[in-house]
């Protein structure tokens, strides 16, 4: 009679979703004081792009850089040398006296908080069976929308009691309590002794990776240019470089479109904003269990997967009405906005599980920064392109909801057409041979 696994898989799964959390929460802060740091720096909208971009530019060099260290140094000091760096980063935009600063801090922020998702990515693919790797990874990526919900619930009160300083102090101080949680509780599965048989054999149940993984030593990782001669990474690399972008749209710009729209300020803003990602963490663990359901089902890894990103982005589309319906009442803007990010997390949550059905487990961290890295470029192409000529234009002549419009369209399409992309690149599964 086999032994039934344990459950301590959960409990790792449980510190990352803990880490993404304070991830999203440091990164969120900014966007929910733009109006103080409007009036104290005399911004415009250009000036807050701005900064944004730095944020973004660095986080895309941090995803490739990080990748590749988290692959060699491991996930247990690789992720807390990343989560020290970029806690230290949150605190110290309080420091920060010009636009200048703001960008150095936000920049830092940025090649910091990229060591995250590689992070995360790698330990799901260490510590989970391929079945369960979407529904570990949505679970850990709703940390996402719960940093944003504990955003706008926390941050304009901070910032109204204390000051917008003290918002940067208290929230990025939370990320040393995980630092001291992830060295009492993290180890690798080999090397755990928390972990019984039972459950480290379920882990390495997935027949083809058995051995296969381990040829590859830390010394001998393939170059990036290696790996971007797989269709494989182009493909999660452009399915990350189209959808990416409308999360951090989401992220920067949701509290600006209620105050442009509805003139929501402040605290005005904390419960619509709240509502949006608290939608969207039903999708991001909903999104893992469906492609896990099919696979029980018996349907092959990869057709369950991609079906499931099919459907996902076809429930993004409805954004493209959101702000004519929220002419009639901004609720009904704010649950089709929250339905398009819960979609985006579900999508979120099975692209990323696609490196580790493809990739050898010690390519993950590589893989998954590359494929970031081209999201966060996307990202700022958008910010560049879009975003700062854009609403700055149409804000001038006072017609900033034709600037939305626009996003909503954008954001309505971009899943589709990441996944036709993904489909001509990688029709069949075929996973990487290093």
């Amino acid at each position: 009679m086999n032994e039934k696994p344990g459950n301590y898989r959960w409990v790792i799964c449980s510190l990352i979703f803990f880490a993404t959390t304070i991830n999203y929460l440091d990164r969120a802060v900014i966007s929910l004081l733009k109006s103080n740091l409007t009036a104290d720096f005399k911004w415009d909208d250009g000036d807050y792009a701005n900064v944004e971009i730095a944020f973004k530019v660095a986080y895309s060099v941090g995803l490739l850089l990080a990748g590749r260290l988290i692959d060699k140094l491991g996930t247990k000091i690789g992720y807390f040398f990343s989560t020290f760096l970029w806690s230290v980063s949150a605190v110290f935009h309080a420091l920060a006296n010009s636009t200048l600063g703001f960008g150095v801090v936000r920049s830092a922020l940025g090649l910091s908080e990229a060591g995250n998702f590689p992070s995360a990515i790698k330990t799901v693919a260490e510590w989970f069976p391929k079945k369960e790797r979407a529904l570990a990874t949505g679970i850990f990526n709703s940390g996402a929308n719960i940093g944003a919900i504990i955003a706008p619930l926390t941050v304009p009160f901070i910032a109204i009691t204390w000051g917008w300083r003290w918002a940067f102090v208290i929230t990025g101080s939370v990320g040393f309590i995980w630092l001291i949680l992830w060295l009492i509780f993290y180890q690798v599965p080999a090397r755990q002794k928390r972990l019984g048989k039972a459950e480290l054999d379920y882990i390495n149940s997935d027949a083809d990776e058995r051995d296969k993984t381990d040829k590859l030593t830390n010394s001998s990782q393939p170059s990036w240019a290696k790996l971007l001669s797989y269709k494989q990474t182009w493909a999660f690399s452009i399915g990350k470089f189209l959808t990416d972008p409308i999360w951090w749209f989401y992220l920067f710009w949701l509290p600006d479109f209620l105050e442009s729209q509805y003139g929501l300020k402040g605290t005005g803003i904390a419960l619509p904003v709240a509502s949006v990602y608290t939608i969207s963490t039903f999708g991001s663990i909903y999104g893992g269990y469906l492609p896990k359901s099919l696979i029980e089902k018996n349907w092959p890894v990869f057709r369950a997967r991609k079906t499931s990103m099919l459907i996902y982005a076809f429930a993004v589309v409805p954004i493209i009405f959101a702000q004519i319906l929220g002419s009639v009442n901004m609720w009904l803007a704010v649950i089709i906005i929250g339905l398009a990010a819960s979609a985006h997390q579900a999508w979120s949550a099975n692209i990323f599980t696609t490196v580790s059905d493809m990739f050898p487990k010690k390519t993950v961290g590589s893989v998954t920064g590359i494929g970031g890295m081209f999201g966060s470029i996307g990202s700022v192409f958008l910010s560049l392109f879009v975003q700062k000529d854009m609403f700055v234009h149409y804000r001038a002549i006072h017609q900033i909801e034709t600037a939305y419009y626009i996003m909503f369209f954008v954001c309505g399409g971009a899943y589709l057409l990441a996944w036709c992309i993904m489909h001509l690149l990688v029709p069949k599964m075929k996973p990487v041979d290093i």
